[in-house]
């Protein structure tokens, strides 16, 4: 745990979980946040752990419930997905983990606004005249811009998750990004697994996919086969991926379950508009590479 470079930002690592934070407002409320975010984060990696075997376990109505706050956190994520497709509760432990950071900061403090990035997955705080700039990346390995966005505190967005073959975690589809915004970070997390398992072509010859176990023999996906490399593409098979990715995301969307999602495969990228319950909300394509959200 230490400060960056900048001053600015708090970084916190302990194992896979890795963390950006950055808090705004008057000073001694932003050491007390930043306190707060250590000591709480001294303890997750040891609470996950202790209810790993369920939390890797396939997500079911009947199972018995986690305990830790931050596990049923990701439960509570994953359950609207629980009989559609395979997914854990793992599938949002990195929006959970950074939803739990935000809330202990903002509890007792007063902060202007503040974020936790866990890996490309962010949970915001907002409050009134406030507001967030975001840079969609499609390639962790390279990092470039494929899109922006601007969050008011007045839009219903809280949470922001990018998942795709190229991440940190495995994947089940060939999206290089799929970016999703949500109400909060778990939500955001879940969804975005979902969306990009769905950008795929699944009888591709040349696509490599490999049993997830041999890979990693302790992860939660078992002997599902995950993407390892995706061949050039033409125009038309690039479209037809993402259309099967838009189409999930729209699913999504009408159930109230994303506000909005952008998917980038291979140079082109589709923008799925806001769930119809912010209304007031609308997704502009202002130029081929910028995205804003703001008021209709």
């Amino acid at each position: 745990m230490h400060m960056m470079p900048d001053g600015r930002r708090l970084h916190l690592r302990d194992g896979p979980i890795d963390l950006i934070v950055e808090a705004y407002g008057v000073r001694n409320q932003i050491h007390v946040a930043y306190d707060s975010a250590a000591r709480r984060f001294l303890t997750i990696l040891d609470e996950l752990c202790s209810e790993l075997p369920l939390l890797r376990q396939a997500a079911r109505g009947n199972v018995t419930p986690p305990q830790g706050v931050i596990a049923r956190r990701m439960a509570e994520a994953v359950e609207p997905y629980a009989e559609r497709c395979f997914i854990t509760p793992m599938a949002a432990v990195a929006g959970a983990v950074a939803e739990e950071i935000l809330e202990t900061m903002t509890k007792e403090t007063e902060l202007a606004r503040c974020y936790v990035n866990n890996g490309g997955d962010i949970a915001l705080y907002l409050t009134p005249g406030e507001s967030f700039s975001v840079g969609m990346v499609d390639r962790p390995d390279r990092p470039s811009l494929f899109g922006r966005l601007r969050i008011r505190s007045e839009d219903s967005i809280r949470g922001l998750a990018t998942s795709g073959w190229r991440g940190r975690s495995f994947s089940l589809g060939i999206a290089d990004a799929v970016t999703v915004l949500a109400v909060d970070a778990p939500a955001a997390d879940a969804a975005a697994t979902i969306i990009a398992n769905a950008v795929d072509l699944p009888d591709h010859p040349e696509i490599v996919r490999v049993p997830a176990c041999e890979i990693a023999p302790d992860n939660d996906l078992g002997e599902l086969c995950v993407t390892r490399a995706v061949p050039k593409l033409c125009s038309g098979e690039v479209q037809q991926a993402l259309a099967s990715g838009a189409s999930v995301a729209e699913e999504l969307i009408s159930e109230g379950l994303v506000l909005a999602t952008a998917l980038h495969l291979q140079g082109q990228s589709r923008v799925v508009p806001l769930a119809l319950r912010t209304p007031n909300l609308v997704a502009d394509k202002s130029e081929p590479t910028e995205w804003s959200v703001t008021h209709a």
